[in-house]
C-alpha cells in the first residue's frame, strides 16, 4: 500500500510547543516489526535523492550560521539523526538546532487481519525568523520526503554505507 496522510493534533508530548506537524501512515501486511525496526528501515532505506537533500540541507545550514544536523559519530543515531527514545511501539529521533527543533515519531499498532499500521509523525518548533523561513522552504519538499521515508519501511535495506 501507499502511505496516506492522516490528521494530527498538537500539542504533542515529544515536542511541547511544536507549531507544525504532519502524519503519514502505511498499512503493512504479513510482516511484524517494532517501532525501532520501522524507524531504522525508514531512515536507512532513504533513496539517494533524500540522502543528497540531507547533505545539501547541512551545507546550507552551516553556510547560514545555523546548526547542521549532527554527524554520525556515535552509535545512538539512525542515519545522522539522534535517537531520543526507542521502544517496541514508539521510537523518536530528532535534534534541537538554534533555528528550530525537529522530531520524527515512528509508531506501530495492529492493523486489520495480519496487518500492522506504521505511522510517522513529523513535529517542528520554529524558534526564529530564520527557522520560519528555512522550514517554509522545506515544506514542499517534506510533502515528498515523508511518504518516501515511510515507503522505505516496506522494503528491507542495506543501511547507509559504513553502518553496521
Amino acid at each position: 500500500m501507499r502511505p496516506r496522510r492522516v490528521p494530527v493534533s498538537l500539542p504533542n508530548p515529544w515536542l511541547p510547543g511544536a507549531d507544525w506537524a504532519d502524519r503519514h501512515e502505511l498499512l503493512l501486511f504479513a510482516e511484524r516489526m517494532t517501532a525501532a525496526e520501522a524507524a531504522l528501515r525508514a531512515l536507512r532505506n532513504a533513496a539517494g535523492w533524500l540522502r543528497s537533500f540531507g547533505e545539501w540541507r547541512n551545507c546550507v545550514a552551516v553556510g547560514l550560521g545555523l546548526n547542521a544536523a549532527p554527524q554520525p559519530t556515535q552509535s545512538d543515531l539512525i542515519g545522522s539523526i539522534p535517537i531520543m527514545y526507542s521502544g517496541d511501539r514508539e521510537t523518536v529521533v530528532g535534534y534541537d538546532a538554534r533555528h528550530l527543533h525537529f522530531r520524527i515519531v515512528v509508531d506501530v499498532r495492529d492493523g486489520p487481519a495480519d496487518g500492522q499500521v506504521i505511522g510517522m509523525t513529523t513535529l517542528v518548533r520554529r524558534r526564529s525568523a530564520i527557522g520560519w523561513l528555512f522550514f517554509a522552504a522545506a515544506i514542499p519538499l517534506h510533502k515528498a520526503i515523508a511518504p518516501a521515508l515511510l515507503r522505505g519501511v516496506a522494503r528491507p535495506g542495506q543501511g547507509f554505507p559504513g553502518e553496521r
